[in-house]
C-alpha cells in the first residue's frame, strides 16, 4: 500500500469490521474503521484516505449519498461492499461513483485481491497536480495559489480540476456543468457562469485564467 495514506473501511456491522481489519493488517495495510457516516467525515477530514471501502446501508444514512458527495471533489477509489447485491443495486454503485461493488457474503481471499486492485488504481491519482504556482490536490479536494488555500466550494473545486487537467483546451459547458453537479443536461439558469465568474476571480495573481468561448464552453489559459 502507497506510504503516503490508509485504508479507510466504513460499515457499521462490528463482525464484518473485526474480519476485515484482521486480513487487512495481517498483510501489512494501514486502515481506520468507521462505523457511520459521521465517523467516516470526522476521520477523513483529518487526513484523507488512500482508498475507501463503503457499505450502503448505515444507520445515519446512505453510502451512495455519501459517495454521490465525495465525487464532486474527490477521487478517491471506492470499493462498495454491501448485502444489497440486485444488478440495479451494482449500477447505481457504480453511476454514483464506486470504482468496485462486492456483494455480502464474500469470502475474504476475494475481499483482499479485490482491496489490492483498488490500492493500485488509488497509487495512479497523483498527490499534487501543479500548474505554474496553483498546485491542487485531488484527494483533499484543496487548490492552492503560492502555498495559500484558495478556499474552494465543493463546485469551484470540481471545475478548477478539470480546467487544470485540460489546460488551453476548450470545455463544452454541459461536460462541465456534469462534472460539477453530477447531471447530464445543464439548467436554463446562469449557475455555471456563476461559478466560472467567482473562480476567476480567486485565479488572480495566479497567471492564468479563464475565458468564455461563445456558444462553446471555457478554456483555462494564460492570461
Amino acid at each position: 500500500m502507497s506510504s503516503r495514506g490508509y485504508l479507510l473501511l466504513v460499515e457499521d456491522e462490528p463482525i464484518v469490521q473485526a474480519s476485515n481489519k484482521r486480513i487487512l493488517e495481517r498483510h501489512g495495510y494501514k486502515l481506520k474503521q468507521a462505523f457511520s457516516l459521521a465517523e467516516a467525515h470526522t476521520i477523513m477530514e483529518q487526513e484523507a484516505p488512500s482508498a475507501i471501502v463503503l457499505d450502503v446501508l448505515l444507520p445515519d444514512g446512505s453510502g451512495l449519498d455519501f459517495l454521490y458527495q465525495l465525487r464532486k471533489h474527490s477521487n478517491i477509489p471506492v470499493m462498495m461492499l454491501t448485502a444489497m447485491g440486485t444488478p440495479q443495486d451494482i449500477i447505481s454503485g457504480l453511476e454514483s461513483g464506486g470504482d468496485d461493488y462486492l456483494t455480502k457474503p464474500y469470502e475474504l481471499s476475494v475481499f483482499l485481491i479485490r482491496v489490492e486492485a483498488l490500492l493500485r488504481r488509488a497509487a495512479l491519482i497523483p498527490e499534487a497536480l501543479h500548474v505554474g504556482p496553483l498546485r491542487l490536490e485531488p484527494a483533499q479536494g484543496k487548490a492552492f495559489l503560492n502555498g495559500s488555500d484558495l478556499a474552494l466550494s465543493q463546485k469551484e473545486y470540481s471545475l478548477l480540476q478539470q480546467f487544470a487537467q485540460r489546460p488551453e483546451v476548450v470545455l463544452e459547458s454541459k461536460f462541465l456543468y456534469e462534472k460539477a453537479w453530477g447531471e447530464k443536461e445543464p439548467p436554463e439558469d446562469s449557475s455555471l457562469k456563476n461559478i466560472v465568474y467567482r473562480l476567476r476571480k480567486k485565479l488572480e495573481g495566479s497567471g492564468y485564467t479563464i475565458s468564455a468561448e461563445r456558444g462553446e464552453g471555457y478554456i483555462f489559459e494564460r492570461e
